[in-house]
């Protein structure tokens, strides 16, 4: 959309298509604009396992998980959504201090922990990549410039899985269970009227 990339930032949920070694992965991109959040509830309520990209770079990182940040808002909206598996990518990693800091990384990866297990997810079954989707590292193949990364390892119930690669972590993802041949009953509580939405 001309108005996103005027504003820098992602309006309207947008999809892209892709197949890796196992899926046919359909990514949702949605909106990480407080302005957006009800284009950003449509995309999530959609999804098996939700991404989140979380900003490396001194300030950006620290901005998103504050106590109002998009980081925390965007994890908890995933989880009350029941999207419960999940995948964090720590990008711009050529943008901390010194370029791809193990210290940075670690650093981020226990504050995000702290966070989603706060909020219900496993964190023993959350694949932490280090990636920069600029330079692509960590995204398909194993970046020479992050030598102290050893890899995400997951263990769930279903089986563990472990991996270098944001690719390699999203296809280790297992499909949710869909149960479309039991019967559907729903609680209401409220009704809500989202503008744009319905």
């Amino acid at each position: 959309l001309k108005a996103e990339r005027e504003r820098g930032i992602t309006i309207d949920i947008a999809l892209w298509k892709f197949e890796t070694a196992k899926y046919y992965v359909t990514i949702i991109d949605a909106p990480g604009h407080r302005d957006f959040i009800k284009n950003m509830i449509t995309g999530t309520s959609q999804a098996d396992c939700a991404v989140l990209i979380v900003a490396a770079g001194i300030g950006e990182f620290e901005a998103g998980i504050s106590k109002n940040g998009q980081t925390r808002e965007h994890a908890l909206l995933a989880f009350t959504l029941g999207v419960k598996q999940l995948i964090v990518g720590v990008n711009k990693m050529d943008m901390t201090d010194p370029p791809y800091s193990e210290t940075r990384f670690e650093e981020i990866k226990k504050e995000v922990s702290s966070y989603i297990k706060k909020i219900g997810y496993n964190t023993a079954s959350v694949a932490f990549v280090p990636i920069s989707g600029w330079h692509g590292d960590n995204m398909l193949e194993p970046s020479p410039k992050t030598p102290w990364y050893k890899g995400w390892k997951v263990e769930r119930k279903d089986g563990n899985a472990d991996g270098k690669t944001l690719i390699e972590a999203l296809d280790a993802i297992l499909p949710p269970s869909r149960p479309t041949d039991k019967a559907l009953r729903l609680p209401l509580q409220d009704v809500y009227k989202i503008g744009g939405i319905g």
